[in-house]
């Protein structure tokens, strides 16, 4: 199957509810998206700890990690994944989550959607990433420079097995995991939905009423930061730069890195 995106934009491919399995960002869908930028209330603004800003520069998982290496520059890839790291890193910033918790969360937003097998509805791709990351957690927490503790992995997976479960639908199993991990869970399910702008349906974007109430302020503070890393690190990438390197300079010319 070719990697090549379709002649189509996804805007036009979504509004016909013909988009691919793998989805690739185009020209046209990155103006949309510009074009209908929200009319966000006033910016907050957090200078993330040195320690988050180490871990992001890790957060560009190799492509050797991904269950389909042909995600890796799509919209649930590595941009996806570094931008959502750099999201959960400023929620973490913003509701006081503790130094050793942040670091969790980080690791946990850079692996989320790692056993992802398309862009479209893939079912249990939480629970496969959580099982993908607990057999491999010393690999992954040496790539980030972190001592793999059981309860930092045993957070992490918890975190990534319930990012794609809605809350309703949590069963007895979920809320009992959910409650040992609470904090780490919301923020990670938090920070993927304000990701969500680089989707190209604007139903689709971030909905404030799915997560936790307890995050709800930070949320809507951080709209405007989610939605400028997307347009940046998207137009930055179709100019040229691997993803990785699209979203460090997103992240530099938005001042989240120094």
């Amino acid at each position: 199957m070719s990697t090549t995106p379709p002649a189509d934009s996804l805007v036009e491919l979504a509004a016909r509810k013909q988009l691919p399995h793998h989805q690739f960002t185009d020209h046209a869908t990155v103006r949309w998206i510009e074009a209908n930028r929200p009319d966000f209330p006033k910016v907050s603004a957090y200078e993330l700890p040195a320690a988050s800003q180490r871990l992001l520069y890790r957060s560009a998982i190799p492509v050797l990690w991904m269950a389909e290496p042909r995600l890796a520059d799509s919209l649930h890839g590595v941009r996806h994944a570094m931008r959502t790291a750099t999201l959960a890193a400023l929620l973490a910033e913003a509701t006081g989550l503790s130094e050793d918790d942040t670091a969790t969360l980080i690791v946990a937003a850079a692996v989320h959607d790692c056993r992802r097998l398309h862009d479209k509805d893939d079912r249990g791709h939480g629970n496969r990433a959580a099982v993908w990351l607990t057999y491999n957690a010393d690999a992954v927490w040496a790539h980030f420079g972190l001592a793999a503790a059981p309860r930092r992995i045993a957070s992490a997976a918890t975190a990534v097995r319930l990012h794609d479960v809605p809350y309703a639908a949590f069963t007895a199993d979920d809320r009992t995991d959910h409650a040992h991990a609470e904090r780490i869970t919301d923020l990670l399910k938090a920070a993927d939905a304000l990701d969500r702008y680089r989707l190209p349906k604007l139903t689709w974007w971030p909905d404030g009423s799915l997560v936790r109430a307890a995050t709800v302020e930070v949320f809507e503070a951080l709209r405007a930061t989610a939605f400028e890393l997307v347009v940046a690190s998207e137009a930055a990438h179709l100019a040229g730069l691997d993803s990785a390197d699209a979203v460090f300079k997103a992240l530099d010319e938005w001042g989240l890195v120094s």
